[in-house]
């Protein structure tokens, strides 16, 4: 145990912080080999005390996003990258990034969007996103639809877990935890849209099949996907008690992802892939889901 208090460790407003600044690395915010801001900027950006912002960037260090050394600061390692074939992706000279995929969806009038992930951490974030632009008038969508495909919780998942101690509940139980967190803020990000009348038509259907998570899909509009594996890694965590434990684990935000658009000719590659991918997940969404 390290003696630090829930609320300084594990609490909402680490949560909150950490979860910011793992958007701001995945999605390009921080670039490659940029340095973050010093601490006592991102507490004062925050509204949080030096100490939150310490075991942010810890957690950050452990998930191989960042390096700090003393003296220098925390200089950005890695991004949530996409490898993409598609023309519409080279417009860009910046690297491609979730972020702007999924604000572009947006900017259509009607929003389709399938996904199947371990958890709803990084849904979350990028709906929210959304969600600002729409209340400030930058987009319009006249219907929103996402289904999600979750895990179902009775499973015994083989990650997270305790690196020593595979029959350890408290990792599964966090996850738990995680996922109803974010799916709760989901819903209501969403159906606030709707009671608002932002969105004239807003639709959020979740549902868990009995099926480990073994990559991430996201189905844009039903033209384009997004897909990546999870890559299991070794990482320390601190658990919501202070308690600090080696665990077996995967990174929604750092999983690589692959970017496939279908286009006017069926047989192209990254048509059969979106229709692959498309066609697997209604089998499992009305056939293995509850």
């Amino acid at each position: 145990m390290t003696g630090t208090r829930p609320d300084e460790g594990g609490g909402k407003e680490f949560r909150r912080v950490a979860q910011e600044l793992r958007v701001r690395v995945a999605n390009g915010s921080y670039p490659l080999n940029s340095y973050l801001p010093a601490q006592s900027a991102l507490a004062t950006e925050f509204g949080v005390s030096r100490n939150i912002v310490q075991r942010v960037l810890e957690e950050l260090r452990n998930e191989g996003w960042i390096e700090s050394r003393q003296g220098t600061g925390s200089r950005v390692v890695k991004n949530q990258r996409i490898r993409s074939w598609s023309p519409r992706a080279s417009r860009s000279r910046q690297a491609l990034t979730l972020g702007p995929l999924i604000s572009e969806a947006f900017e259509q009038p009607e929003v389709a969007l399938d996904v199947y992930t371990l958890t709803s951490e990084s849904l979350d974030a990028h709906i929210r996103l959304q969600s600002e632009r729409i209340r400030a008038g930058h987009i319009t969508p006249q219907r929103i639809a996402l289904r999600v495909l979750l895990p179902t919780e009775s499973m015994t998942l083989p990650y997270p877990r305790a690196k020593d101690d595979k029959d350890d509940p408290r990792l599964h139980d966090r996850l738990h935890r995680i996922t109803r967190r974010h799916t709760e803020s989901l819903r209501e990000a969403l159906m606030a849209l709707e009671a608002e009348n932002l969105v004239p038509s807003v639709e959020l259907e979740i549902r868990h099949t009995p099926l480990t998570p073994t990559f991430k899909l996201y189905v844009i509009n039903g033209a384009e996907v997004l897909h990546g594996v999870y890559t299991i890694i070794e990482r320390a965590m601190v658990l919501d008690d202070g308690d600090r434990i080696t665990a077996l684990d995967v990174l929604g935000y750092g999983a690589t992802l692959t970017h496939h658009v279908k286009d006017a000719d069926p047989t192209s590659p990254g048509s059969v892939f979106v229709e692959g991918m498309t066609t697997w997940f209604e089998s499992v969404w009305t056939r293995l889901a509850d």
